[in-house]
């Protein structure tokens, strides 16, 4: 069965309603510590479906950090509180510590990716030793400077993969607008972990309080509420995702 076949169905249609097989192997190329969180509800269901998740973590996030969260004041410290965050986060939802990998590509003076020839190398290298069925990241189409520059380089890559590749790009609050292919609902227990789940991103909890009144948790359940509207079902929360297919 080709790949595209397992996802098959009216669009939306939920993750979880799939026949998934357990060989199955996922990256997630996550532009920023925190952006595997955001869509922890469907990573739990495929780490618990027996699929081996990968995390490359491709920017320090040193730049996300406010000066008053940590001293000394330095992109150092703050790259360690960004990586401490991530450990701890992972460790909680259960991913093995050999399957981080905090990449760290070279960035401009604000703090976002740069789309270089590099930094592509560096993708290609995450993409090529995984060699993943599915790869999850950010939507292109996003205000986001480091969010669109990681999905460029990755189609470029994907493009020339010799095997069998799919990609999920998850919405995120700063996506402008994308396509729902499939979609993972939950409730209100499964809330509460994928809160305490991004909590653990104590320097983003605090900043999301200081400069939008609300936690990072929150901010993304929000998102969560806003997608699940738009999906079948009376589910209160969901994550979605525009599907991509190679090979």
């Amino acid at each position: 069965m080709k790949l595209q076949e397992l996802f098959s169905g009216p669009r939306p249609t939920p993750i979880p309603s799939c026949s998934i097989p357990q060989g199955m192997r996922l990256l997630v190329l996550a532009p920023h510590p925190d952006d595997f969180d955001a869509i922890g509800i469907t990573l739990r269901f495929f780490r618990d479906n027996g699929n081996q998740i990968f995390l490359a973590v491709l920017s320090t996030g040193a730049s996300g950090v406010e000066d008053t969260f940590c001293t000394p004041l330095t992109e150092e410290t703050k790259s360690k509180v960004r990586e401490q965050e991530q450990r701890r986060s992972c460790q909680f939802f259960g991913l093995q510590d050999k399957h981080l990998d905090f990449v760290q590509l070279s960035e401009d003076h604000d703090g976002h990716i740069l789309k270089s020839h590099e930094n592509l190398k560096q993708i290609r290298r995450c993409v090529h030793e995984i060699r993943p069925t599915i790869v999850f990241l950010p939507h292109g189409n996003d205000t986001n400077a480091c969010h669109r520059h990681t999905c460029s380089m990755f189609m470029s890559v994907a493009s020339e993969a010799d095997f069998p590749l799919a990609a999920f790009f998850n919405k995120d609050p700063k996506t402008i607008s994308m396509r729902y292919d499939l979609y993972t609902a939950f409730g209100s227990e499964e809330a509460e972990w994928k809160a305490a789940l991004l909590r653990f991103h104590s320097s983003q909890h605090q900043r999301n309080l200081n400069t939008r009144g609300k936690g990072f948790d929150e901010r993304i359940l929000e998102l969560n509420r806003q997608i699940a509207a738009a999906c079948p079902g009376d589910q209160e929360f969901a994550e979605a995702f525009e599907c991509l297919f190679w090979g």
